[in-house]
């Protein structure tokens, strides 16, 4: 089974524990998760939920489980099928409530009303309806279901559904992002946390481009901070990935603008190059116009001559590159210094081989 990585409820999230191998425990200073509501239910509403730091059973269940310690009051066990091992909440009891429908494959989940509700407000708002022509929202009447979610993948709903029953949920490198994306578009904010470190404590080469872009696009800084600097790591295997081709154009700049990629320049342009055209494929529109916001983070003064006339070659059947930007790099050459350039784009990067032009722009790179 996966690892297993204690959530203390007085905490952020879980920080590497040198004891105990692939377990991890929450600084002191940080947010206080709710208790669950299950511990005051009564026996007959109590979710069907595994013990506290068991995972769930089967093997599409496997991977890192972030949960609370357990608390005093007695937690359901977690029930499944006799013959099929799958948690009950894919099958119905007489005490579920409310159904849904989720995914393609068009999966039924059981649940209780009064749990998610409780725990959610995005839940507390889809489970209630207010008579129409009614102001008054104690009035409201529990909405009639199933509710059908086929946008969302079971196990990733699941897994959410799992979190607001018990505080805990079971992460795997295949639904982690897509928990990450539930978790702000339900609102719950500890939810986000558990992915956020677990999408840091399993990065790959492979995931990190992705990783940032959803970084980037819910407002997560410390974890575009530290896909950044994972990048700025292994720059010229990542570059090479799908992940690098699908970054949008605005994510792509702010990679580009890093000093420390250890690539070289000559190498960042071919692979920019390779992202504008999938990039155009994609979005139906001409090459210098997706590419127009990251080209402008190359720097171009820092490749050699006989650099710039094959860059100026290739240039010439896609038009990547504006001929303005190639006409100050000749400019620079030209006259030994980078004037009329950037200083950013005459610095050498980490990774930046070294020429013999380049003790020229050293002055404008302070």
């Amino acid at each position: 089974m996966g690892r297993v990585i204690q959530t203390p409820r007085v905490g952020f999230l879980p920080a590497a524990s040198p004891g105990r191998p692939g377990q991890t425990s929450l600084p002191p200073a940080s947010l206080q998760l709710p208790e669950p509501p299950s511990a005051a239910l009564p026996p007959s509403l109590l979710p069907s939920v595994p013990p506290r730091g068991r995972p769930w059973p089967g093997p599409a269940r496997r991977g890192c489980r972030a949960t609370c310690p357990p608390s005093p009051a007695p937690c359901a066990p977690w029930s499944t099928t006799p013959s099929s091992g799958t948690p009950s909440l894919t099958v119905p009891s007489p005490c579920s409530d409310v159904t849904f429908v989720v995914g393609p494959e068009q999966q039924k989940v059981f649940a209780h009303r009064c749990v998610l509700a409780c725990r959610c407000q995005a839940f507390q708002g889809m489970l209630a309806q207010v008579p129409v022509g009614n102001q008054d929202s104690s009035s409201s009447v529990p909405a009639q279901g199933p509710f059908i979610l086929g946008n969302v993948q079971p196990e990733v709903f699941l897994a959410v559904i799992e979190f607001l029953y018990t505080n805990s949920v079971t992460l795997n490198n295949h639904i982690a992002l897509e928990v990450l994306t539930s978790s702000v578009e339900y609102g719950l904010q500890d939810l986000c946390k558990l992915c956020v470190k677990f999408i840091k404590d399993t990065l790959s080469v492979e995931q990190v481009c992705e990783a940032l872009q959803a970084a980037v696009a819910y407002g997560q800084t410390d974890l575009q901070q530290h896909c950044l600097a994972f990048i700025e790591g292994c720059t010229a295997a990542v570059v090479q990935t799908q992940g690098f081709r699908e970054l949008s154009d605005v994510v792509l700049a702010r990679v580009l603008r890093s000093d420390r990629l250890a690539v070289d320049e000559l190498d960042l342009v071919q692979a920019v190059r390779e992202w504008a055209h999938v990039s155009s494929a994609v979005l139906e529109r001409p090459v210098p116009e997706v590419a127009a916001l990251p080209v402008r983070e190359l720097r171009l003064p820092l490749l050699a001559p006989s650099e710039l006339v094959t860059l100026e070659s290739h240039n010439q059947r896609d038009l990547l590159i504006p001929v303005e930007s190639i006409a100050a790099a000749w400019r620079a050459h030209a006259l030994r210094k980078g004037s009329g350039v950037p200083s950013r784009l005459c610095r050498p990067r980490r990774g930046t081989r070294p020429r013999d032009h380049h003790r020229h722009l050293e002055p404008h790179t302070k």
